[in-house]
């Protein structure tokens, strides 16, 4: 499967992965309080995205980003929570996992290119 180039999809679709991973957990306590956190982190990876670009200036701009990779970094540290409790479904959290890298490391371009 290719990526779209389009970032706001691009997240929206990790976020949408992200609620489709949880579903297929156990519904033990800490998957279900885990999961939550995954949920609200993961989705505002995107949102805060979406509010960067309708940015009201650059300090602006760069404080939505910010808070999106903020997001990122969150919502890899629940899906490595989730990943390392529920072995038997890998197949489907490493792919997040690389995603959520991925997504952060280009956050942090955008950051470092705009703040210049």
């Amino acid at each position: 499967m290719t990526k779209p180039y389009d970032l706001e999809e691009r997240t929206f679709l990790f976020a949408k992965e992200c609620r489709i991973y949880i579903r297929s957990l156990a519904k033990t306590t800490s998957n279900i309080e885990d999961g939550k956190q995954l949920v609200r982190s993961s989705g505002s990876v995107g949102a805060n995205y979406i509010e960067a670009n309708e940015k009201l200036g650059d300090k602006d701009l760069i404080f939505r980003l910010k808070i999106s990779r903020k997001e990122a970094k969150e919502s890899k540290y629940w899906l490595r929570l989730l990943h390392e409790l529920n072995p038997d479904h890998k197949i489907l959290s490493d792919p997040l996992l690389f995603e959520i890298e991925e997504l952060r490391k280009i956050l942090s371009a955008i950051i470092n290119k705009t703040s210049k």
